[in-house]
């Protein structure tokens, strides 16, 4: 019977064809913790008297969200990953010395490998399908269990095949092919669903684009987002030092989905995505006549805060001023990325822009910290979620965008067309 690319990835794990709604139990073969949700489940690991990790090696901790520690809060939280991390001489463990958001750290380490199964208690873990891998966001106690049994049940998720055609066109990224599947199902058209993003579409799109793609999987309320593997896929992977050898899996032709979407890239402008949903798009045309002067601007994030969204902003900025009355803040997501961005010389536009530029950390996005919006203030954002008070005080507002939108809106103070700046 014929299979999808993530009924295989379950059934090469426990060896037997499995199919979408069936209940399993899965070898998990990586597992991501943060500062904010590790803490909870060392509480339950421990609690349940265990004593060693089930896979040492299969289980990593990024310190991301309030590193370098915000108050006094966070310092005591992140202690206690930190405790667990040299307690159990843990291999995978990322603080400052060598920092980055997860989502964009691990694949940056070789640790995310083609054919895996992979938890993590964040729900942007779905980034990770971008590598063909199955990758999903669970609670804190679902993460205790698998760093106790190196196990998890899942049932099979249905898939909803994204068909993409056509040359995207300028200005037309990863972030605004997902925020236009967004707009289309809606915030639950793929509630425990897989988002298998297919086309010829994809040959147009770098690795960083299908990143975004994947993460905000879950912002269509899907359970996962996967991308199968290519010559892009193979050439990002190529210097990566992965522990094991990669196994690719592709879906057959006849495979059953729950639903087909066919999406022309070539007729798409840059979306974006209005108060208070990832759901609520415009094109850009039509957002630029709302006139909307901005306060903020955010370039970042697990999202969009890859070396791609530095170049396309720093392009855009390049001899020009951040408007009088908005700020900017730019966050490169790992410290590699930032090296680089400032071997290529972006940190100084950036920076002669009148941005600033601050070390990797999720906090702006969850509004932690390092731009957090004050009453009524307007941020355009590269991140994955504009709820109410997502970034800040309740009254304020938050836009999606890709990074050239961002960087155009940073130049005009208001939402603005990268095409017109």
């Amino acid at each position: 019977m014929a299979q999808t690319i993530t009924e295989k990835i379950f059934s090469s794990h426990i060896g037997k064809s499995v199919y979408a709604d069936d209940i399993i139990e899965s070898k998990i073969d990586m597992i991501i913790g943060n500062d904010i949700t590790t803490p909870i489940s060392i509480h339950a690991f421990e609690e349940s008297k265990a004593l060693k990790l089930a896979n040492p090696d299969g289980f990593s901790i990024v310190m991301d969200h309030y590193i370098p520690a915000k108050d006094i809060a966070s310092a005591n939280q992140a202690k206690i990953s930190r405790e667990f991390a040299y307690k159990h001489n843990l291999k995978y463990f990322f603080d400052e010395k060598d920092m980055g958001i997860e989502h964009a750290l691990l694949p940056e380490k070789g640790l995310i490998i083609p054919g895996d199964v992979i938890i993590g208690a964040d729900s942007h873990t779905c980034t990770h399908g971008a590598l063909g891998a199955f990758a999903t966001g669970v609670g804190s106690t679902d993460l205790a269990y698998a760093m106790i049994t190196g196990e998890n049940w899942f049932k099979v998720p249905r898939s909803i095949k994204i068909e993409f055609s056509g040359r995207p066109n300028e200005f037309v990224y990863g972030k605004d092919l997902i925020l236009e599947i967004i707009r289309t199902i809606g915030v639950d058209g793929a509630l425990y669903q897989t988002l298998e993003f297919t086309g010829n579409s994809l040959e147009y799109l770098s690795m960083d684009d299908r990143f975004s793609l994947c993460n905000m999987a879950i912002e269509a309320g899907a359970k996962s987002g996967i991308v199968a593997v290519d010559n892009a896929t193979k050439e990002f992977l190529k210097d990566k030092k992965m522990p094991r050898e990669p196994e690719f899996f592709y879906s057959d032709k006849d495979a059953a989905y729950e639903r087909v979407l066919k999406i022309d890239a070539s007729k798409m402008e840059s979306i974006v995505a209005y108060p208070f949903l990832p759901s609520n798009g415009k094109g850009i045309s039509e957002a630029v006549k709302d006139d909307l002067n901005i306060d903020q601007v955010f370039i970042g994030s697990c999202t969009n805060g890859r070396l791609n969204d530095l170049r396309i902003a720093a392009k855009i900025l390049k001899g020009k001023k951040v408007a009088k009355k908005t700020r900017m803040i730019i966050t490169p997501a790992t410290q590699k990325i930032a090296l680089q961005a400032q071997k290529e010389g972006l940190l100084d536009i950036f920076v002669e822009a009148g941005a600033v530029v601050s070390n990797p950390t999720c906090g702006a996005c969850l509004g932690g910290y390092m731009g957090i919006l004050g009453k009524n203030e307007r941020c355009v954002a590269t991140t994955n979620r504009n709820f109410i008070g997502r970034m800040g005080d309740r009254t304020s507002e938050v836009y999606l965008a890709n990074s050239a939108v961002a960087a155009a809106s940073a130049i005009a103070g208001k939402i603005a067309d990268p095409r017109d700046i």
